[in-house]
C-alpha cells in the first residue's frame, strides 16, 4: 500500500516538474523584445510577472483535473495507511 502511495506521489511530482519545465521554456518569450530602454528606464517588472502568472495559471488549469484526482487518491491512501498502522499498533512504517 505504501508503494502505491509512493507511485501516486511520484505522478504528482512528475506533473509539477512538467509544469515547471514548460514555464521555464516560456520565460524567454515573456521578456521584453526591446534591447534599448526608452528614456533610460528598464522594463516594468510587474508586467513580466503578470504575464508569467497568467501563463502559469493557464498551464496549471490544463492539468488541474489530473492534479485534483491524484491529490484525492493520495489523501485516501494516507488515510488507509494511517488506519492500518493504528489498527496494527505500529506508529512507523517498516524500513523498506
Amino acid at each position: 500500500m505504501e508503494e502505491a502511495r509512493r507511485q501516486t506521489q511520484h505522478q504528482l511530482d512528475l506533473i509539477e516538474r512538467r509544469i515547471t519545465r514548460r514555464m521555464t521554456a516560456l520565460i524567454p518569450s515573456l521578456k521584453p523584445k526591446r534591447r534599448v530602454y526608452r528614456g533610460g528606464r528598464p522594463p516594468d517588472a510587474s508586467a513580466f510577472l503578470e504575464q508569467y502568472r497568467a501563463n502559469l495559471a493557464a498551464i496549471t488549469a490544463e492539468r488541474q483535473p489530473e492534479i485534483d484526482a491524484l491529490s484525492r487518491k493520495l489523501a485516501r491512501q494516507d488515510r488507509a495507511i494511517a488506519l492500518l498502522r493504528e489498527r496494527d499498533g505500529s506508529p512507523t512504517a517498516r524500513a523498506a
